[in-house]
C-alpha cells in the first residue's frame, strides 16, 4: 500500500506480468503485517524466499503472459494460508464498505456497527491493509474524484470536489498535492500533454474493480 506519489522508472524494455490485490487482499499470503510492507519497494523474494527464481525457471523467457500468470497463481495457492488471519474478516467487510461508500462512511460509525472500539479497528488495518481505516476511507473518495476526471473537456473542479465529498476548497486542495505531488491545474496539464486511452489502468483508479 502506497501512501504518497511515486514514480515508476523502467528499462526500454521489460516484461511485466503481476497481480492487483484488494487492499486487504495480499495478507493471506504473506507472514508478516502489512505496514511492514507500506510505501516499500520490497523485492519478492524477500516476502516468498526463492519464489522468483522458482518462478523463472518455470516459465522461460518465452513463455505467454497466460502461462506465467497460470504459475504465479499456483504459486499463490501455495501460500494462502488455510485460515484467515484474525481479523481478516472484519477489515474485508468494512473495507468493503467503505470502497461501495467511495470513503464516505464515518469510520467511528463503522467501529460502532461492528462492536469495536475505534483503535482496536485501526490496529487491524494496519496489520492486514497497511494503512489505518481513515487513510483507507481518503483514498477511496480521492479514487472516486480522479476517476471522473476527463482531460479531453473542461473541468470543473469544485463541482467535482464536492460530488466526490469535499466541501472544503482548501482541504480538497491539499488532498490533491498529497496524492499526486501536483495541484488539479499541473495535474490536467500532464495529462493533456501525456494523453492515454481511454479504458486504459488510469480509468480505473488506484483500487482493483473486482
Amino acid at each position: 500500500m502506497w501512501t504518497r506519489p511515486f514514480l515508476f522508472e523502467y528499462p526500454a524494455r521489460v516484461r511485466l506480468v503481476g497481480v492487483h490485490f484488494k487492499p486487504w487482499g495480499m495478507s493471506p499470503f504473506v507472514d508478516m503485517p502489512a505496514a511492514e510492507l507500506r510505501n516499500r519497494w520490497a523485492p519478492a523474494d524477500a516476502v516468498w524466499q526463492r519464489s522468483v527464481d522458482r518462478i523463472r525457471n518455470r516459465v522461460g523467457d518465452a513463455a505467454s503472459a497466460a502461462e506465467t500468470l497460470r504459475v504465479v497463481e499456483e504459486e499463490l495457492r501455495q501460500r494462502l494460508a488455510e485460515a484467515p488471519a484474525r481479523g481478516l474478516d472484519l477489515v474485508r467487510h468494512t473495507g468493503g464498505r467503505l470502497e461501495t461508500s467511495h470513503g464516505t462512511i464515518p469510520v467511528g460509525a463503522l467501529a460502532d456497527a461492528a462492536g469495536v472500539s475505534g483503535n482496536h479497528l485501526a490496529d487491524l488495518f494496519k496489520a492486514h491493509v497497511g494503512v489505518t481505516p481513515k487513510r483507507m476511507a481518503r483514498i477511496y473518495r480521492f479514487a472516486r474524484l480522479i476517476v471522473s476526471v476527463d482531460a479531453l473537456r473542461p473541468v470543473d473542479w469544485s463541482e467535482l470536489a464536492q460530488a466526490a465529498g469535499y466541501f472544503d476548497h482548501a482541504h480538497f486542495s491539499r488532498e490533491f498535492k498529497d496524492f499526486t505531488g501536483h495541484t488539479p491545474t499541473e495535474y490536467l496539464a500532464l495529462w493533456r500533454r501525456f494523453p492515454l486511452e481511454r479504458g486504459g489502468p488510469q480509468d480505473y483508479g488506484p483500487m482493483p474493480a473486482d
